[in-house]
């Protein structure tokens, strides 16, 4: 049998590969090469595995066009109660890959006793970003409706994302609400409010983004499937729009040199959360692109969101 690391080797091989953007620079390649080194120098740590984490795949949190919504709960020896949702997105492709792979990438949180959600939801070029949106809140809703079952304790949610990922992670911390009592639906009757996020490199207004893209954006064709909607409704999934004292406590790592997401995108989403009392934290990068080096990751990037999640989703007596 093949260890998770010859898998996700495998599996980071293989995604980089993928012609989603139809042209010679791929799209989905260029966004996701940094999360997925994010990912791949994790395995420098000892590998997790399968035995020590109990892996509960493609769980169904709902349904679009005949296909269903999934995500993977990797639960630890001796979980702590909390849980971080990874949002599996780059440019707003979300693609399936065996639970198996998380063991590496995941291996921060789960030896510190985070239960591991690995969230997908309905990917470009299908679905735009507004679909996407409603999917992942869609996700947290359900999330908490289980919860017990999985021993989580549904207030102390985090997520997680990097690039799109990170976008649709500040759209559900700007934008939580409480569910619908009303509703026939069970699902929407959940909040889908979250208690933590970190965010990697995120953009968090797209509003130009959908009218008139920058350069940098135009240069790659794939993503104009997720950034073709209504114009009007741009300021609905641009999380700068939406900060308020009900904001979730924000973690924001974004490298001062990226040329796709500049780092403004984080700077003023930290304008906005200074007039709130929310928690927030802006951990600067210092000459990083769109993504982060081996070193940065490990020293820099993983203890400060693991660091992050443990302040604000653990119990006192869990810390």
């Amino acid at each position: 049998m093949s260890s998770p690391l010859t898998g996700l080797r495998a599996w980071l091989n293989d995604c980089i590969a993928l012609p989603y953007a139809n042209t010679r620079s791929n799209m989905f390649a260029t966004l996701s090469r940094p999360l997925l080194a994010t990912i791949l120098v994790a395995s420098t740590a000892s590998v997790i595995t399968a035995a020590e984490t109990k892996i509960t795949p493609d769980v169904v949190y709902g349904h679009k066009d005949g296909l269903a919504l999934t995500y993977d709960i990797l639960q630890p020896a001796e979980p702590n109660g909390a849980a971080v949702l990874w949002i599996q997105s780059g440019g707003w492709y979300s693609n399936w890959q065996s639970p198996e792979n998380f063991l590496v990438a995941g291996k921060p949180y789960l030896d510190k006793g985070f239960t591991l959600y690995v969230v997908r939801h309905g990917s470009a070029p299908k679905y735009h970003i507004l679909e996407s949106a409603g999917d992942v809140r869609r996700a947290v809703r359900h999330v908490r409706a289980n919860a017990k079952t999985f021993g989580v304790d549904p207030e102390r949610l985090g997520v997680t994302g990097g690039s799109a990922g990170g976008h649709l992670t500040l759209v559900l911390a700007t934008t939580g609400d409480d569910g619908d009592p009303k509703a026939k639906d069970p699902v929407l009757r959940a909040s889908s409010r979250i208690a933590a996020a970190a965010a990697l490199y995120p953009p968090t207004d797209l509003r130009t983004w959908v009218t008139d893209p920058p350069e940098e954006i135009r240069k790659h064709a794939g993503l104009k499937p997720p950034l073709t909607f209504d114009p009007a409704r741009a300021g609905d999934v641009s999380p700068v729009l939406h900060v308020n004292e009900q904001t979730a406590p924000t973690l924001l790592i974004h490298g001062d040199k990226d040329a796709l997401v500049p780092i403004e995108h984080s700077t003023n989403l930290v304008t906005e959360l200074k007039k709130t009392k929310v928690p927030h934290r802006l951990l600067v990068i210092e000459g990083a692109g769109h993504g982060f080096s081996k070193e940065q990751t490990l020293e820099v990037v993983y203890p400060a969101m693991v660091g992050w999640f443990e302040t604000h989703l653990l119990k006192p007596e869990s810390k």
